[in-house]
Parts: structure tokens; C-alpha cells; sequence
């Protein structure tokens, strides 16, 4: 998708995928920092290591606690941070500028992916991980009418909502299954990606058939065990896909200033997930 991306702003770059683990993480990014790379994505674990590890947090990075894209920047002798693409020699000061583009792909996805415009709405969220606590805070920003979070571990999804009731005092936050209907069912667990795994909602606690829309954040494989089961139900359903697609696009617009070309990186991204 990326490379789909570059190629159609005729950029002399590569993206590639590097594995690194956890304890590595802030060697590597000194040394893409060092080797004069333009940028990183990065995913789990290391978007909320990296929020203490990067020079600097945009505003995004800052207000959703989490770095999922990093931009390099140089300064010459005493002037201002210019992205790293500006430069045609390694400047005399670097730095990792860190962002977050996760959280506004999420509305976007949702509301191109299942028509769901989410003012008013209401939402039962599965997980409280890094990826659930994004999404819950950007879903209370838009002003959906109730949220509800499960997880594993109930004083996680109580730390999110206690920090939903700190930064929108007037959201209703619950940390139970809903006993109502719900407009929409988001799975940011990682529960879909085996293909033995359970479902991630209980369903003698919750049927998918008191929801409108079901939205799972794993987008391979393209269609898990949650939305099958939401399918079966009567549910719109969607992958994660979107979300990938829109993140990646703004993370290529933070690169190179320039639009995306997001057409060309959506086929890319669609023939590798759904091959064609």
C-alpha cells in the first residue's frame, strides 16, 4: 500500500518491514534517525513505548497518548525543524517528530465503511488495550450518546472510562454489556487473528443481534470469526482495512507534504488482503 502510494508521487523511497522487539525499540529509532530515514509506522506494542521515546509529540500523539507515525525532521545552525524530505544532506540536527493517525481513521473508516455517522450513536467497544482506548476517546470526541467497554481485565476498561469522564465530563460511560440495542459493536482486541480463536464478545451477555453494525479491527484475515457471526446476524460488518488505508494515507501525507494518492494505495492494500 505504501510502496503503491510513493510510486504514485514518483518518490525516490522504500518502505520496508523491519521486526524489532520491544526492548529494541529505542536503538532503532536512533538508528533510522541516523541512517537519515524519512519516517516509521510502527505498530503494536511499540505505539505507546514510542510516545516516551521520540524528541517530540505532535498534538495528535500527545491527546490520544499513542505514536503509530514518526516523521524525521533536521534544523540547520539555529533555524526551524523541517521535514527530513527538505534536506539534500544529512543536516546538522535531527529528530523523531511522533504522531497519530489512528484516531482520525477510525471515524473516517466507519463512516465510509458502514455509513455510520456517529453523533448520538451507541457503542459497545471490546478491549481497552492501546488500540480501544484510542478508539473510545476519539468515539466520545465525536459525541456518541453512550459508550460501553469490556476487556479481560475490568480495571483497565475502567482506567479508559475514567479518563473518557475526565476529558468529556458530560459522556456516558458504562463498563458493562449494554442491556439495550447498539448502533455499532468495534472489536479492537486481537481475538480473530487465529483461526482457532474464540469470539471476542460473550454472547450470553450480548446477542450481535441487538446491534446495527459490527466493526472489526483486524483486517487479515479479511473476514474473522466476529463478522461471520455479525453477517449470520443481520449486522453491517466491516474490516479494518479502512482504518489501514486512511492511517497510512495521512502517515504519507506527514512524509512528503504532498496528497496521497489513495485510489492507487487502496487497490494495493486490497489485492494483498483480498487478492483482487
Amino acid at each position: 500500500m505504501q510502496n503503491a502510494g510513493i510510486a504514485g508521487l514518483a518518490l525516490n523511497w522504500r518502505y520496508l518491514a523491519c521486526e524489532v522487539a520491544p526492548e529494541d525499540l529505542r536503538a532503532a529509532l536512533e538508528g533510522a534517525k541516523a541512517m537519515n530515514f524519512i519516517g516509521l509506522n510502527l505498530t503494536v506494542p511499540h505505539k505507546l513505548l514510542a510516545v516516551a521515546l521520540v524528541d517530540a509529540l505532535d498534538d495528535s500523539a500527545r491527546e490520544w497518548g499513542a505514536v503509530n507515525t514518526v516523521r524525521f525532521e533536521g534544523r540547520e545552525q539555529g533555524g526551524t525543524w523541517r521535514p527530513m524530505r527538505e534536506f539534500a544532506e544529512r543536516p546538522p540536527e535531527a529528530r523523531s517528530h511522533g504522531f497519530n493517525t489512528d484516531a482520525d481513521a477510525i471515524v473516517r473508516s466507519l463512516r465510509e465503511d458502514l455509513s455510520l455517522e456517529l453523533p448520538g450513536t451507541k457503542v459497545l467497544i471490546l478491549g481497552a488495550g492501546g488500540a480501544g482506548r484510542t478508539a473510545a476517546l476519539r468515539l466520545a470526541r465525536e459525541g456518541v450518546s453512550e459508550l460501553f467497554l469490556v476487556n479481560r481485565t475490568a480495571a483497565k476498561a475502567a482506567e479508559v472510562a475514567g479518563e473518557i469522564r475526565r476529558r468529556n465530563p458530560a459522556a456516558k460511560v458504562s463498563t458493562a454489556y449494554p442491556q439495550c440495542t447498539v448502533d455499532l459493536v468495534l472489536n479492537a482486541t486481537s481475538l480473530g487473528l487465529g483461526t482457532g480463536d474464540a469470539l471476542p464478545v460473550d454472547e450470553r451477555q450480548f446477542s450481535l443481534g441487538r446491534a446495527g453494525a459490527v466493526y472489526d479491527m483486524i483486517y487479515r484475515p479479511a473476514e474473522t470469526a466476529l463478522l461471520k457471526a455479525a453477517k449470520a446476524a443481520g449486522c453491517r460488518a466491516a474490516n479494518g482495512a479502512g482504518m489501514l488505508l486512511h492511517q497510512g494515507a495521512r502517515a504519507l501525507e506527514l512524509w512528503s507534504g504532498r496528497t496521497a494518492p489513495i485510489e492507487a494505495m487502496r487497490r494495493a492494500l486490497h489485492e494483498s488482503i483480498y487478492g483482487i
